[in-house]
């Protein structure tokens, strides 16, 4: 790999990512089917783009949404990956304020940095986004091309190491809008988070410094452990005979005044809602199987409770972020579990709906 040096180059530099032309990267080749590591040729940078080395990106359950099929704009053969941390390699045409050898990160969701929306700062709901590792090929590899990189890239401070910047792009991020910018959870109140993976922890974490006091439910022990250990002060085992809203209400005094499906299922998602106070304010951010779910429509009516979703963070949102990051209020490298190469993360794609780790799994290219 011929790769920037030491600083950082001028504007529309370009330093060959590879002396071959070709880079290794997880290739999934149809829907459900078995991923693999192979190489594949180098990207090249997209009009108003770059391209960027990867150094560590997270995986996701989005990712294995993508890999089995439920996201109707992926592809085939299709690289996944959408949280990434990384050091920019090469700059197109019509970029102003990227330069080569810039340590950088990114929202998941790439608005165009044209439209309205992206104008008014919310790139996150864009009509016209790209999303690595889902309209095209992701982080899953040791090089990633970029859209919009002026809008869309976020140049990374020194105290945030490279795998605790791959879990800012979208599961700490989604649940850090998802509780500041959409619930607006206040101190004191109780939130209910169902799921204590990656979002579900980050989202236990984000509400104990707002300083609202957090029950989290999860199938796992392990994970609850976690939970715990972040500050929810109390835990629900949902196991499957416990009646999950009925706990919560009684732990809580009537319910919730809000609740997080980091999850995306019926059942989680109809258990987060129940959870709540009359009121109350559900923020769904796990991926529901498709438009046809149901929803308990008829707790959220007769209850007055506010139904939100929350679809990541702007790039513009993240300095307030990485200032508490930086302050010690929030503390996200806790929640990286382990980090695994691409033959490991090739493996454990497939079994991601089922996996039992508590915390966020990143993985190192290089290995």
């Amino acid at each position: 790999m011929a790769i920037a040096g030491e600083g950082v180059l001028p504007i529309r530099s370009r330093v060959p990512p590879c002396d071959d032309g070709r880079v290794r990267a997880l290739v999934v080749d149809a829907v459900r089917t078995q991923p693999e590591v192979r190489e594949v040729p180098d990207p090249s940078a997209p009009d108003g783009g770059v391209v960027v080395r990867v150094l560590a990106t997270g995986m996701c359950r989005s990712d294995w949404h993508a890999w089995a099929g439920h996201d109707g704009g992926v592809v085939f053969p299709h690289v996944p990956g959408h949280e990434l941390a990384g050091v920019v390699v090469d700059v197109g045409a019509g970029v102003d304020r990227r330069r080569i050898g810039e340590r950088v990160t990114v929202p998941f969701v790439c608005g165009c940095g044209r439209c309205g929306w992206c104008r008014a700062g919310d790139a996150q709901v864009c009509p016209d986004q790209q999303q690595p590792g889902f309209t095209h090929w992701g982080s899953f590899a040791e090089l990633v091309a970029l859209h919009a990189a002026d809008a869309n890239l976020v140049a990374l401070p020194d105290h945030v190491d490279d795998a605790t910047a791959a879990a800012l792009g979208c599961r700490f991020a989604t649940a850090y809008r998802a509780l500041v910018g959409r619930a607006r959870v206040r101190p004191e109140e109780w939130v209910t988070v169902v799921g204590a993976g990656g979002v579900g922890l980050s989202a236990v974490m984000v509400a104990r410094a707002l300083g609202a006091r957090v029950v989290a439910v999860d199938r796992t022990r392990e994970a609850l452990a976690a939970a715990a250990d972040l500050g929810a002060e109390h835990a629900v085992l949902a196991d499957g005979a416990l009646d999950v809203p009925a706990a919560v209400a009684d732990l809580t005094g009537g319910g919730s005044h809000v609740s997080v499906d980091a999850v995306g299922s019926e059942q989680t998602c109809a258990d987060a809602i129940c959870s709540l106070r009359r009121r109350g304010r559900h923020v769904q951010v796990g991926l529901l199987p498709d438009d046809r779910s149901r929803v308990p429509m008829a707790r959220a009516i007769a209850w007055e409770l506010d139904l939100l979703g929350s679809h990541g963070m702007a790039a513009t949102d993240y300095p307030e972020m990485l200032a508490l990051i930086e302050a010690g209020a929030l503390q996200p490298h806790r929640l990286v579990e382990r980090t695994v190469g691409l033959d490991d993360a090739a493996r454990l794609l497939p079994g991601l709906d089922r996996a039992t780790v508590a915390g966020i799994t990143v993985i190192d290219p290089t290995r």
